[in-house]
């Protein structure tokens, strides 16, 4: 491999052709179902997909015998589904979404969520990072393999549509096309993050994720709080009630034991090794207001929580009026979206019906308490890599980033991961991703760091054309 010309191949494929796809991406309100439950009837979802899939048809002609197809099942988001020829009898599997997050408040003055804009490396703008990039620096990855006449194995990219709503409809389409997608040796995915911008981040786990919405009724009807207060309980004092039973509010640690898992002493030993790296930027790369600072100093133990230990977030809130229309009145109800992340060994639908049986049974003051589940995805925990792909990736940052790779846990969840490892136990996995300091997915601001998405296509490029060697080998 000449990787010089492989980095000026990939150089040019992204300035004059990836980023302006990627911008007329960024343009779509292509909010995950989740978001948009009328999807299909607004049309931003095809129009994602139409965009993408018309670009790769296009390069797909320098790649003899690839092919491309729109998959629809019935009722489910598409599929793009892609296979690319290639030489033994081993699959790569490479793996991307294209649906989105919704807005977010908050964007910085000239910036949105559907307004991409460029600024020196970064391309602002909603799905650019997550995961609009993943299909083209797949796709960069393998014309850049043959502008060099080098060996691959047969590839297959899948890119969903439904991700950000917990990949609820992939197992169907995995199943429709299992056939076709044979048994992958190889999985590469693109939808994940990076501690810096500096070297190659390996994902080596990834958290489950459980939650829905906690409703708290005590009255059928709001009544003048002058009145009633003293008498009627508060529900949102319920409410904190039900919460202390699944967090302690001092600390944020998750009470119940049964949330909880071992951590190995390998994810602990690289935990250690990426705070080191890291040092402060585990957690001043996050926009704390003035005087505010982390939960711990200790950045160890931070990183931990973030990728292994459990942790709640409140995403949302209904009963409670506006400031500005908030009347003397006793609601007659609260409810919050509750997000529960869960350690990667653990089971998300344990999970999941644990936590709804440990807030609906016995409700203080007899009050009406419903907790409506809506995800119980379970984690992921890497397998360990073997010597040929601990090399590939390690000599690929050397001569793509300049630095060694480094190894750590993800915080967010990527269902597909887990579905796969279950399906294909002998497979290796090389999952990272460009969401790295500040580029703050799902939030306003979300950028997408170019650099380091063309260093990321060169370095899949070198990995499965060493995969394609190591397999030759056997």
């Amino acid at each position: 491999m000449d990787t010089h010309r492989l980095q000026r191949f990939v150089d040019e494929l992204w300035d004059a052709e990836i980023v302006p796809r990627l911008m007329d991406y960024i343009r779509i309100p292509n909010v995950s179902p989740l978001f948009d439950p009328d999807w299909a009837a607004h049309g931003h979802m095809d129009r994602a997909v139409d965009l993408l899939a018309g670009w790769a048809k296009a390069k797909l002609a320098a790649l003899p015998g690839a092919t491309l197809e729109v998959v629809r099942l019935e009722g489910r988001t598409p599929l793009i589904y892609i296979e690319v020829p290639g030489q033994g009898e081993e699959t790569v599997l490479l793996y991307g979404h294209l649906d989105k997050q919704p807005e977010m408040s908050g964007w910085a003055e000239g910036l949105g969520p559907w307004t991409p804009v460029l600024e020196g490396d970064r391309l602002y703008g909603r799905g650019g990072a997550d995961d609009g990039y993943a299909l083209f620096g797949s796709l960069a990855a393998l014309l850049a393999l043959h502008d060099q006449g080098l060996a691959h194995a047969r590839c297959v990219i899948l890119i969903e549509a439904c991700e950000e709503s917990g990949s609820y409809d992939l197992p169907c389409y995995v199943d429709h096309l299992a056939a076709r997608i044979g048994e992958p040796a190889l999985v590469v995915c693109l939808d994940s993050g990076c501690g810096n911008y500096d070297q190659l981040w390996l994902t080596t786990s990834l958290r489950g994720l459980t939650g829905g919405e906690l409703r708290v009724q005590i009255l059928e009807e709001g009544v003048h709080s002058g009145d009633a207060s003293g008498v009627v309980p508060s529900s949102f004092r319920i409410l904190r009630q039900l919460l202390d039973r699944l967090e302690d509010a001092g600390s944020g640690e998750i009470r119940p034991r049964e949330l909880h898992a071992a951590i190995p002493p390998q994810r602990v030993a690289q935990a250690e090794q990426a705070a080191r790296i890291l040092g402060s930027a585990v957690y001043d790369k996050f926009p704390f207001v003035a005087g505010a600072r982390p939960v711990s100093e200790d950045l160890p133990s931070l990183v931990l929580n973030r990728t292994w230990r459990p942790q709640l977030e409140v995403t949302g809130a209904d009963g409670l009026p506006l400031l500005g229309r908030a009347g003397n009145v006793l609601r007659p109800f609260t409810a919050v979206k509750l997000s529960l992340r869960l350690p990667p060994t653990l089971d998300g639908a344990r999970a999941g019906s644990f936590v709804k049986r440990l807030l609906e049974t016995d409700p203080p003051y007899g009050a009406k308490v419903e907790f409506r589940l809506e995800k119980d995805g379970s984690g992921w925990d890497a397998p360990p890599l073997e010597p040929w792909l601990e090399r590939a990736v390690s000599e690929a940052s050397e001569h793509f980033f300049g630095a060694p790779a480094a190894f750590m846990g993800e915080g967010g969840s990527i269902p597909f991961m887990g579905m796969l490892g279950e399906r294909f136990p002998g497979a290796q996995f090389f999952i990272t991703g460009v969401l790295g300091p500040h580029a703050n997915a799902h939030g306003p601001n979300e950028f997408l760091h170019i650099p380091t998405g063309k260093k990321v296509s060169m370095v899949v490029a070198e990995v499965v054309a060493r995969h394609a060697l190591e397999a030759g080998g056997r």
